[in-house]
């Protein structure tokens, strides 16, 4: 038997959340085509007979700008150390990737002592010259035990990042149940859910300043009833997210509820709020009470 922990790095947007999803076959993380969508560290677990691997998904790591940001580096960050392996995303072709967040995780990178695996994302987009020259660019880094492409959203070559982290994962015993996908609670992702529906519902310059909280969480028989607050940190934009009529954010709501549904096999009764908190994502009491006062 088999197990171990593999740590998920890289910069934003690059498929982290979406690899993670397509390797334990259910949707634990959100994804959106924005900056800072993963928030937390979340972690995502892939059973068979003889091997359990711990995934844990990282905040998109990136030069931070505030409290919220210094946390979320600190989450990306803080989980390579104890990893038994670490898998690095990039989705870009050769010399476009060079930055803040792919330098330092590099240097964080060269110092681990585990194993280091390179994994070429959304292939799809690139031509055969493009992955070519990034593969031989980055095998050239002498960082990485081995490279993969893959395109997440299509399962291309999952499987193969599976099974070649099964070779590096020590003998051990499950850490977590063999029916278990994630160990966060379910009240997390509802509010994860609410988040994402957010992202995609709402302009670029809002959902960087947008954080969701559970004010009320009922569970009956035959229905769960959930009242959520969306916290934005501008007066301007509390009317933006409710939108005209209370349109955008009927449609955040409704598309949430779909997927909370989903998520707990039973109907959902969701109310929404908008409130707004000024500086939240630098006041320490708001990061604390949202869930982003320590890396877990």
């Amino acid at each position: 038997m088999k197990a171990g922990f593999v740590a998920i790095v890289g910069r934003p947007n690059v498929g982290k959340s979406t690899l993670l999803n397509a390797v334990v076959g259910e949707k634990i993380a959100i994804t959106a085509d924005r900056p800072q969508t993963t928030r937390n560290r979340i972690r995502g677990v892939y059973n068979d007979d003889d091997c359990q691997i711990v995934f844990i998904d990282t905040p998109g790591f990136i030069a931070p700008r505030n409290k919220l940001g210094e946390y979320m580096a600190g989450a990306a960050l803080g989980a390579l150390p104890d990893a038994d392996a670490a898998l690095m995303l990039i989705d870009r072709p050769v010399g476009k990737e060079e930055d803040f967040g792919v330098d330092t995780l590099l240097e964080k990178l060269r110092a681990l002592k585990a194993p280091k695996i390179l994994v070429i994302n959304k292939t799809d987009l690139m031509t055969p010259d493009e992955f070519k020259r990034t593969y031989e660019r980055w095998e050239g880094s002498g960082v990485f035990t081995e490279i993969i492409g893959t395109t997440a959203t299509e399962g291309l070559n999952v499987g193969a990042v599976v099974a070649t982290l099964k070779k590096l994962m020590p003998e051990g015993v499950r850490y977590f149940p063999e029916d278990m996908i994630t160990d966060r609670p379910e009240r997390f992702l509802v509010c994860e859910i609410i988040r994402e529906k957010a992202l995609h519902y709402l302009r670029d310059e809002i959902p960087h300043g947008v954080a969701i909280e559970i004010e009320k969480y009922e569970e009956k028989q035959d229905i769960t009833r959930i009242s959520a607050l969306i916290y934005t940190e501008k007066k301007s934009h509390k009317g933006i997210i409710i939108g005209k009529d209370g349109r955008k954010l009927k449609g955040i709501g409704k598309s949430a509820r779909e997927d909370i549904e989903r998520l707990l096999g039973t109907k959902v009764f969701l109310e929404l709020w908008v409130k707004v908190k000024p500086g939240w994502r630098d006041s320490d009491f708001m990061l604390g009470s949202l869930g982003y006062g320590h890396t877990d």
